[in-house]
């Protein structure tokens, strides 16, 4: 696979990755490898940064999108990360905020949809009535 993949499926910003990691392409063993038994280079990438959007996105709490809106378009490391949380700027309050009110709609309709399936169950096959 490309190392783009193996960096997403390892959750690591690939121009963060050691050179030999981003040369060529990594086979399925040698990403059961890594995943499996992580050198200390991916240790550290995991545990410091910087990271890929989505980690970001998913540690400051927001979507992808309110990233966008808050302006950040580059990885940022778990140091930044903290830093923006302990600074807690008006923007991220405010996606925060966004970001739990469409979680909640999402569950709101997913359990709307799951009942009216369930209750479409219970009804009787009125073709064999």
């Amino acid at each position: 696979m490309k190392p783009a993949t193996a960096a997403k499926k390892l959750d690591v910003y690939l121009p963060a990755t050691p050179e030999e990691f981003r040369a060529g392409p990594i086979t399925r063993a040698e990403l059961a490898a890594l995943q499996a038994d992580p050198p200390q280079w991916l240790r550290d990438l995991r545990a410091n940064g910087p990271h890929p959007k989505n980690l970001v996105a998913a540690k400051l709490g927001i979507s992808n999108s309110g990233l966008i809106r808050g302006e950040v378009t580059e990885a940022l490391t778990t140091e930044q990360i903290n830093a923006l949380l302990a600074e807690m700027p008006e923007w991220l309050e405010a996606e925060r905020t966004k970001h739990v009110e469409v979680l909640r709609e999402e569950r709101r309709v997913k359990s709307l949809h799951a009942d009216r399936r369930r209750d479409s169950d219970d009804r009787p096959d009125e073709a064999s009535g």
